[in-house]
C-alpha cells in the first residue's frame, strides 16, 4: 500500500465528518435567514463590486437549504450580464454552463439539479458564483466530494481570468478546511453579512 494511503483515508474522513458537522448548521441558519439572505448578498455584491459590463456569470440553482443565489442573478441578468448554470454531464469531469434568464425552462440534467434545456447556448464564465458546505479564511471551500469546481476552475485559470466569489452563511465558516493538492481557491466569499476578498490573504 502506498505511503500516501492512510493519509488519504484521514482526509476523507475529516472532510465527510465536516461535511455531516456543517450540512447541519446550515440547515439551521437556512430555517433562520432563508427570507433575508438571497437580498442580503445581492445587495452586499453589487455595492462592493458590480462586475465589468456584459460578463457572463455563472450562478447555480439552489439545491436543499444552499443560499439562494436567484434574486442575485435576476439583478445580474437585469444590468445586461449574461447568467448561466452549471451542468455536471459527467463524473471527473469540469463543468459546462447553459445561458439562462426568468422564464427558462428547466430540466433535470446530467448528474441531478436544475439546467436550462439542452439546445440554450453554452457560454464559458467569467465569474463564478460558487456552491459549498464550507469555507474558512484563506478562501478555501468544502464542496460535496465531485471535485467538480474545482476541475472547472483549473481548466479555466489555465486559459483566461476569471473571478470565484463563494456563496455561503456564515454558519458555515470553519477554522480550516482539510485541503488536497487539487483544491482551487476562491477568491472572495459572500455571505448575509457581507464579502471577503482573499486578494492578499495568505494561503
Amino acid at each position: 500500500m502506498p505511503a500516501s494511503a492512510p493519509l488519504n483515508d484521514m482526509l476523507a474522513a475529516d472532510k465527510a465528518a465536516l461535511r455531516r458537522e456543517i450540512e447541519a448548521k446550515r440547515g439551521s441558519a437556512h430555517t433562520a435567514l432563508q427570507d433575508i439572505a438571497g437580498t442580503a448578498i445581492r445587495d452586499h455584491f453589487l455595492a462592493a463590486a458590480p462586475p465589468a459590463t456584459s460578463a457572463v456569470i455563472a450562478g447555480y440553482w439552489p439545491f436543499r437549504t444552499e443560499i439562494d443565489p436567484r434574486p442575485l442573478m435576476l439583478a445580474l441578468h437585469a444590468l445586461g450580464h449574461r447568467v448561466v448554470l452549471p451542468v455536471a454531464d459527467r463524473k471527473a469531469a469540469p463543468l459546462t454552463f447553459r445561458l439562462w434568464g426568468p422564464g427558462a425552462t428547466l430540466v433535470k440534467a446530467g448528474l441531478g439539479g436544475l439546467v436550462p434545456d439542452i439546445g440554450a447556448p453554452e457560454l464559458e464564465p467569467d465569474l463564478l458564483l460558487v456552491p459549498m458546505l464550507a469555507f474558512d479564511d484563506a478562501g478555501f471551500r468544502l464542496g460535496y466530494g465531485g471535485g467538480f469546481y474545482d476541475r472547472t476552475l483549473e481548466q479555466l485559470r489555465g486559459v483566461k481570468t476569471v473571478r470565484a466569489v463563494g456563496l455561503a452563511y456564515e454558519a458555515q465558516r470553519v477554522p480550516a478546511v482539510p485541503r488536497e493538492i487539487t483544491d482551487e481557491r476562491l477568491d472572495a466569499l459572500l455571505t448575509e453579512a457581507g464579502i471577503t476578498d482573499f486578494e492578499g490573504i495568505s494561503a
